[in-house]
């Protein structure tokens, strides 16, 4: 997959909205929390996040995705901490946020993904929050989004099993309709899971 191509032009492949998991469970973390995304595309979760009075890390590679983020950033009077790098080889900070968010980065196979799930763990502080949202296997059946490759689906159970004594918080597989630009768009099957680091 070619994203920097795909997040060419003007339209917002995703939309300009967050993800509804983002909207509805990254709220009160507390005014300056510091919050690390990654896989970030357009930015649409990253500027949501700075809308909240959070200090927004966001990870993308894509030049294109990085300029429609900082210009939807600016329009909407907020700051970002762009990175723009490659999540493979990703030096990933120890104990350097108070939140980090993976959303939809179904491109991972499982060990680069086993990799990502480790660093989003040691990125956050004790006492820190991970917060996942995803396609379930079950997306397979349909044509929402996501990749047609099972391997790169996710379930609860091999979402937790990344976090061995974290207190789950959240752990759920669901169905619901998406309406998020043209690449998420019609009944989806998801995955929510979040967790808290121990102490």
């Amino acid at each position: 997959m070619d994203w920097n191509a795909r997040f060419e032009g003007k339209a917002f492949h995703y939309g300009r909205s967050p993800a509804a998991f983002v909207r509805d469970h990254m709220v009160g973390l507390g005014q300056g929390a510091c919050v690390l995304t990654i896989a970030e595309g357009e930015g649409r979760n990253a500027v949501w996040l700075a809308r909240q009075g959070y200090h927004v890390t966001a990870i993308e590679p894509t030049e294109s995705g990085r300029a429609k983020a900082l210009d939807l950033a600016a329009r909407h009077d907020v700051k970002l901490d762009w990175r723009s790098e490659s999540l493979d080889g990703f030096d990933w900070p120890d104990g350097s946020f108070d939140a980090a968010l993976g959303c939809f980065f179904q491109f991972a196979a499982p060990g680069f993904r086993s990799r990502i799930l480790a660093g989003l763990g040691r990125s956050v502080r004790s006492g820190g929050q991970v917060f996942l949202h995803g396609f379930s296997i079950r997306q397979m059946a349909n044509s929402s989004g996501g990749p047609k490759i099972e391997e790169q689906l996710w379930t609860v159970p091999l979402i937790l099993a990344a976090y061995p004594g974290w207190q789950v918080i959240r752990a759920q597989e669901y169905d619901a309709v998406l309406d998020e630009g043209p690449g998420h768009s019609g009944p989806a099957a998801l995955v929510d899971v979040i967790v808290r680091k121990p102490d």
